[in-house]
């Protein structure tokens, strides 16, 4: 990664309770995705997107709620017999009925979520705190004597009393939660407010944290990965980040995340070469194109065109680059095809096809390049003509001053043959004379 084989960009050593070597990944495509504005999911859809997610390592997937419909029940009953190699679970309103009907299902666990800030409470299910923490206990015993994973988590968790939180949070984490659920609902923490609250919770429990990040102002992934520094194990994310609203984590730009902050870790665990094709499957299920500047993925992501960043990546492509494209199974590019280019990239192209041109000649097509960059967009077939022609021309101007030489040599050797006849005439002559 840099030229002392250190990492500046991995996990703190003072913070004690990081997870940052040892996340776990909760996939949430097939509920949150399903949230997306764009989403429709049918059950062959469902079950493709389950496989590449099992496929690709992470360690949970989300389906959506089986009492949400008739068909959501039928797609998750589908998926949890595909024997995938990560677990599947459902989330579900802390409610008995839920539970019942989610366990019923097959799933190997079930996460409950219900509301715990004022706006929770007063407009979406009007119940106070002591109605909350009864209704935990009793689907999580529930829950738990089916010897099923349980994660309770409130929703709005940053607008909510702290006390109020840690009241819930230690009352389930006694009664024996696999994982308790602190959620980002609007999207407006920001990473110091995580690991503060992050932190806190840790403090209070013992059992594992997971955690859940809307984007609505852009920190999902680096609130993501504050909370692992502060204590979170698990992160819940989405191929390209859909769902309700602007969606959440992204699981192809925590990936670009955290490759960076713990590659051995990552590379180890996960199937990087699978993101593309993963990330293509989702994009044309609900019909979005994949964002040029998408993390690793985006066409844009391993692009280099300004001279001096061209000539740096051709020499040691870690000069411009913290991931190597080559882990997710991608190539760069150097964009040459521009008045920014160097002569780097040109002699670069010029190699790729296989033309001879020196240094100096190189560099002069290269100021014809730019010339032509300052007048009018450029693409790789006017490069690519521009350094032909230039190149034939010089081999014209080569043959033509070959051409002369020989002549020149050619008219030398005439001119020495000429001489060389004269000569036994003239010494004949001084013998006589």
């Amino acid at each position: 990664m840099s030229i002392n084989n250190k990492n500046p960009y991995g996990p703190n050593p003072s913070d004690f309770l990081s997870n940052v070597n040892s996340f776990e990944i909760i996939d949430t495509t097939l509920r949150e995705g399903e949230q997306f504005a764009n989403a429709f999911y049918t059950l062959d859809s469902k079950v493709k997107i389950a496989k590449a997610l099992s496929d690709f390592g992470v360690d949970y997937i989300e389906l959506t709620s089986p009492v949400a419909s008739p068909q959501s029940k039928i797609e998750l009953e589908t998926v949890c017999k595909l024997g995938l190699k990560c677990k599947v679970l459902t989330h579900i309103r802390c409610n008995i009925n839920d539970a019942k009907v989610a366990v019923a299902c097959g799933v190997d666990g079930v996460n409950v979520f219900i509301g715990t800030s004022q706006f929770m409470k007063r407009y979406s299910h009007g119940k106070d705190m002591s109605f909350i923490t009864n209704a935990a206990i009793q689907v999580i015993e529930f829950v738990k004597s089916k010897g099923l994973e349980i994660r309770f988590s409130t929703e709005d968790s940053f607008r909510s009393d702290m006390v109020d939180l840690l009241n819930i949070y230690t009352t389930v984490d006694k009664i024996g939660v696999n994982r308790i659920g602190i959620a980002d609902t609007v999207g407006g923490a920001n990473p110091r407010q995580v690991y503060d609250l992050v932190r806190t919770i840790k403090s209070c429990v013992s059992c594992d944290i997971e955690t859940h990040f809307h984007n609505d102002t852009g920190c999902a992934i680096a609130n993501a990965y504050t909370a692992l520094e502060a204590g979170s194990k698990f992160i819940d994310t989405t191929v390209l980040g859909i769902g309700e609203r602007n969606g959440i984590v992204a699981l192809g730009g925590f990936m670009a995340r955290m490759v960076v902050s713990a590659p051995d870790y990552v590379k180890s665990k996960y199937k990087l070469t699978k993101l593309r094709e993963l990330e293509t499957l989702v994009a044309e299920t609900v019909k979005v194109n994949i964002p040029f500047n998408n993390p690793i993925t985006g066409f844009c992501a391993f692009t280099h065109k300004a001279g001096v960043h061209a000539k740096a990546i051709l020499a040691n492509p870690a000069t411009y680059e913290i991931i190597n494209p080559a882990d997710f199974g991608l190539s760069r590019y150097i964009h040459f095809a521009s008045r920014l280019t160097g002569w780097n990239a040109i002699k670069a192209r010029v190699e790729q096809l296989n033309l001879d041109l020196a240094d100096d000649q190189i560099k002069e097509v290269t100021k014809k390049i730019k010339s032509m960059g300052d007048v009018r967009p450029l693409n790789i077939e006017d490069v690519d003509s521009i350094i032909k022609d230039y190149h034939s021309d010089s081999k014209k101007i080569e043959l033509a001053k070959k051409e002369q030489e020989e002549h020149r040599e050619a008219l030398e050797n005439l001119a020495g043959d000429d001489k060389a006849e004269d000569e036994p005439e003239q010494k004949r002559r001084r013998v006589e004379n």
